[in-house]
């Protein structure tokens, strides 16, 4: 029997594989794109944390952030609690909860609430930062604050920082006097950008 070069061609295209094509196999398509065990954890433990701080907050604050019922009421009830043990299941309760709601918007909510808080703590600390200069230092203080309000009537600030200079001098801590020249001095900074003198 005989075979010519057409036949043997032939012949080796019909043994080729069938499936030599760049074409990806579908049963490689197919592939689990479920999050991982420890990504489930990292997001079950996010959620837990983000549950409590919700708890710290306040009530109106809490109710500002539209959560559903049964979480709300799960958090309110964590708040009531005493005992260490009821607490910790009322935790692991709160954080079920909040992996069946969006985190993204509690996420940017908190962190903008600690935004906030930030700004007033250093809001605070510069007032006090000029309450206790011009107690200790009187008029050359003020003279240096006023370079950055011309407008204050001098002899008035004189006179408040003297009230509370003589009854922190009596007293050996802040009262009265201490606290409206806080008030003062707070509405006069927040009118204006000072940064904290050194």
């Amino acid at each position: 029997m005989s075979f010519s070069l057409e036949n043997l061609g032939q012949n080796c295209t019909s043994h080729r594989p069938q499936n030599m094509s760049n074409e990806p196999d579908q049963d490689f398509d197919d592939f689990d794109d479920r999050p991982s065990k420890s990504e489930r954890k990292r997001d079950a433990h996010e959620a837990q944390a983000l549950g409590e701080e919700l708890v710290k907050l306040k009530e109106l604050d809490l109710k500002a952030f539209g959560l559903p019922e049964s979480l709300y009421d799960a958090i309110v009830e964590a708040r009531r609690l005493t005992s260490r043990t009821a607490l910790v299941r009322q935790r692991q309760l709160i954080g079920k909860l909040m992996r069946g709601v969006e985190l993204e918007p509690i996420r940017t909510a908190l962190a903008s609430r600690g935004q906030d808080a930030a700004r007033e703590t250093q809001r605070f600390k510069r007032v006090e930062h000029w309450r206790e200069r011009l107690i200790a230092e009187g008029a050359s203080a003020l003279d240096e604050l006023m370079k950055l309000r011309p407008d204050m009537d001098r002899e008035e600030w004189l006179a408040r920082v003297a009230a509370a200079a003589a009854e922190r001098e009596k007293l050996g801590t802040s009262g009265l006097r201490s606290r409206e020249l806080f008030r003062h001095l707070r509405a006069l900074l927040d009118r204006v950008t000072i940064a904290p003198s050194t």
